[in-house]
């Protein structure tokens, strides 16, 4: 399966970064792990997020090596996205 993370663009949580959990038409499911979870995801118009292009190796592996996720794996994701943009 295919990740990909988004940057919020709008709101109160612009320039957040989320993972996009599914989509359905114009419409994204975000979640983080955290604020977010797989059970309580973000809906957000795709005009007010902006998708991610390059994904690191060490995270894309994370998740192919794992088929079952959890809240706690896409926290870690998020975050070592994070750092890896702010270096």
């Amino acid at each position: 399966m295919r990740i990909e993370f988004a940057k919020s663009l709008s709101g109160h949580d612009k320039n957040h970064i989320y993972l996009i959990w599914k989509k359905e038409g114009r419409f994204a499911y975000l979640v983080n792990g955290s604020t977010h979870t797989m059970n309580n995801p973000k809906k957000k118009n795709e005009k007010h997020y902006q998708i991610v292009k390059y994904i690191p190796e060490s995270i894309s592996e994370q998740f192919q090596e794992n088929e079952s996720w959890s809240d706690n794996m896409i926290c870690r994701a998020v975050r070592m996205y994070e750092r890896s943009i702010n270096k």
